[in-house]
């Protein structure tokens, strides 16, 4: 079965799996309330190194634009509600989770 990614928005955490099996779970920042990480299933269409920023060392934009999972300048924000929607994680853990995962992965986000 093919990788994929489960967010969920309240438990701050991602989880990848492999068809049924789960690989790793990491700790993750999400969207405020003003600009909630939307729910849905997505792709991810786009991975980008060092994209400047607030964005940390990777990007990878997923298929609903303006938004994507990438790591960030402020550790210290992860495990709250703080970004813009995106999906922030540490950016040794947006590497690791960026080599396991190919461009085309699902994404499905729920609270």
């Amino acid at each position: 079965m093919a990788k994929w990614i489960d967010v969920s928005t309240s438990k701050h955490q991602l989880k990848l799996f492999d068809g049924n099996r789960l690989i790793k779970a990491y700790p993750i920042a999400v969207g405020k309330i003003l600009s909630p990480t939307p729910s849905g299933t997505y792709t991810i269409i786009n991975k980008q190194r060092n994209p400047g920023g607030p964005f940390g060392v990777l990007w990878m934009g997923l298929s609903k634009p303006h938004y994507g999972i990438h790591g960030t300048n402020n550790p210290a924000s992860i495990g709250k509600n703080v970004s813009h929607g995106c999906i922030r994680m540490f950016n040794h853990d947006v590497l690791e989770l960026s080599s396991r995962v190919p461009i085309g992965t699902s994404v499905a986000i729920h609270k």
